[in-house]
């Protein structure tokens, strides 16, 4: 036993960091789209890292807990209740069994993530949990997640016996405000990025883009001043990764993300830097976005100060359970 699932929301399925070593064989990553937002919400309740988690778009999907869990929710905020009880986003809940979550709005980001103390009991294909809908493998029963499935946990928690409610709000939070800004997208230029002509160049950096319907967690379709490449080129398909941004034969850009394919054909003018990746997951169709090159220095230590914030909040967290075990008289 674990959590029901009351009502399928849209495009709900499990994901951690991803499969990776695979792209040979024609086997995407398929992680989760905002990994710093997994990352913490699997801190804030002592688990790994890289535990799996539920991603969720709105409207996410209603859920039952059939058994007491200690949860958190990251990433968009759909403002969360339990119970008709507000519960706040980056920040660890205490939930009774019988509690029901729900979503009612999307007030701010596109993704949100749900961990659980433990972790879902999922089947792993390639070392990873993650979802692949298209091979059918991985999460649970290789799908996204429908009306009436139940998915069991790890391990079995116990609310506090000294708290009478069903919802207790733990008393520590994440702060994640500075890694979602509204600041242009950083990135690097490459492969192909010398052959634009410099009109492109100035423009691909000066005018705004923006994400449009055809977007999906395989890229980010853009629309915006058409760039045009200074020659002609004809080349090999070469390995893509998420971040990809490649030159359509329209003129307009793509941007790759988690479920990307393994190869691509199309010239490649960008790369996100890793660190932006998780602030470009959260932008919702319609989104204005701008670009602005960096080089490798700031992407690295963009990189860094943002895994050293991911691992003080795992440090603060581990903690402050520990204390609140203790406390409660449990080992």
């Amino acid at each position: 036993m674990g959590i029901r699932i009351l009502k399928a929301g849209v495009a709900c399925s499990f994901r951690d960091k991803g499969r990776f070593g695979y792209q040979h064989l024609g086997i995407g990553p398929c992680g989760a789209m905002d990994t710093l937002a997994m990352k913490v919400a699997n801190a804030l309740v002592g688990n790994h890292l890289n535990e799996a988690v539920l991603e969720m778009h709105f409207p996410a999907s209603q859920i039952e807990f059939q058994r007491d869990a200690l949860i958190c929710i990251t990433g968009a905020s759909f403002q969360p209740i339990i119970n008709a009880l507000p519960i706040p986003l980056h920040q660890p809940v205490y939930v009774r069994k019988g509690a029901e979550l729900r979503f009612q709005l999307p007030v701010e980001g596109a993704r949100a993530y749900l961990s659980v103390q433990g972790g879902f009991s999922l089947t792993q294909w390639l070392r990873s949990c993650s979802t692949d809908v298209h091979s059918k493998t991985g999460g649970h029963l290789g799908r996204l997640l429908q009306t009436g499935d139940v998915i069991n946990l790890k391990q079995h928690n116990t609310f506090p016996s000294s708290i009478k409610k069903d919802v207790m709000v733990l008393p520590f939070s994440a702060n994640m405000q500075r890694w979602y800004t509204d600041a242009p997208i950083l990135c690097l230029p490459s492969t192909h990025y010398h052959l634009l002509t410099p009109e492109s160049k100035n423009a691909f950096e000066q005018t705004p883009f923006q994400l449009t319907t055809q977007s999906n967690r395989m890229g980010y379709r853009l629309q915006g001043t058409p760039l045009h490449m200074s020659t002609r080129t004809n080349q090999i398909s070469s390995g893509v990764v998420m971040g990809s941004v490649q030159l359509l034969p329209g003129k307009q850009c793509i941007v790759l993300m988690a479920d990307h394919q393994t190869t691509g054909g199309y010239p490649v003018i960008a790369h996100v830097i890793a660190a932006e990746l998780p602030r470009l997951a959260q932008l919702s169709i319609g989104a204005i976005l701008h670009f602005k090159l960096c080089d490798t220095t700031t992407a690295v230590s963009l990189l860094q100060t943002q895994h050293r914030h991911i691992l003080q909040v795992q440090n603060a967290s581990t903690f402050r359970l520990n204390q609140l075990a203790n406390a409660n008289g449990r080992p």
